[in-house]
């Protein structure tokens, strides 16, 4: 499964096409994102997916989960976004 990595300066339009690209092509991805910032952009990105993908007839459920990632050696808490089709 594609993982997308958001950040708070992530700009949610761009993750969008990405996401709705990766769905396109692999029927489901990941999206994550550690901090609140990150989270929000993440979501937005989602929502706005929903809308690329709505006239192919694909309709986007999202399953939030937590997953602990290793960053700069530092072992933190993300959200993590599983995207597929309903």
């Amino acid at each position: 499964m594609e993982v997308l990595k958001v950040s708070a300066t992530s700009k949610p339009k761009a993750v969008a096409g990405a996401l709705a690209a990766v769905l396109r092509e692999h029927g489901s991805a990941e999206v994550q994102a550690v901090g609140a910032g990150a989270v929000n952009q993440a979501i937005k990105a989602i929502a706005i997916s929903r809308g690329f993908v709505a006239p192919n007839g694909i309709d986007l459920v999202c399953i939030p989960a937590f997953a602990e990632i290793q960053i700069d050696g530092e072992e933190r808490t993300a959200i993590r976004f599983i995207v597929e089709p309903r």
